[in-house]
């Protein structure tokens, strides 16, 4: 029967009331839950530029801040073609990783120290990260997910273009030769696209 308004009569039978009530209530959680997905979908890293690492200090940093740049993740042996490249256009980022027996061992600022003191780098050190497995960090991850590759050893190279694209990778005992080679063609390509907008 309808009440006047066209709403129903109140009932007076409680089962249909709790019912009723429940009914609503999933309703709703249904429909919150539906809207939040939709609302707060993670955003799938478009490049390498789109995550953000801790440096060895512990700060964030954003990687787009190297954006427009080659890239290559690694360590000491890359020094002298950060040196020879400058960082206009090129740029070594090392994320040193102790999953490999004791080849990295101490805090990140240790790791970051003894490479600076015994080696001479200039080049960024960011925290130490694992690459492998469920805490495999997130801009490494996509470095292996793009090449399709796990380090088997520390020391690997990871080449990634202005774009934040993985274009090669070097495993530790392959030659810096054609690292120079790659990385150079690169740099020669950003600085004529940058004298062709001019």
């Amino acid at each position: 029967m309808e009440a006047l308004g066209g709403y129903p009569a109140k009932s007076s039978n409680p089962k249909a009331k709790k019912l009723t009530v429940l009914l609503s209530m999933t309703v709703g959680v249904g429909c919150l839950f539906l809207l939040q997905t939709q609302l707060v979908k993670p955003r799938k890293p478009q490049d390498f530029y789109s995550f953000e690492v801790k440096d060895a200090k512990g700060r964030t940093v954003p990687l787009g801040k190297y954006r427009g740049k080659v890239l290559s993740s690694e360590g000491t042996s890359l020094q002298e073609l950060h040196r020879e490249l400058g960082t206009s256009h090129f740029n070594v980022l090392a994320f040193p990783c102790g999953q490999f027996g004791d080849t990295e061992t101490g805090t990140s600022r240790d790791i970051e120290a003894f490479a600076k003191s015994t080696y001479g780098v200039t080049f960024p050190f960011f925290s130490r990260i694992k690459i492998m497995g469920s805490e495999a960090d997130p801009a490494f991850r996509f470095l292996t997910d793009s090449v399709q590759k796990l380090p088997k050893w520390n020391f690997w190279k990871f080449l990634v273009n202005p774009e934040g694209k993985v274009v090669r990778f070097w495993r530790t005992d392959e030659s810096m030769e054609s690292v120079r080679q790659e990385v150079a063609t690169l740099v020669r390509e950003i600085i004529l696209k940058k004298r062709q907008e001019l």
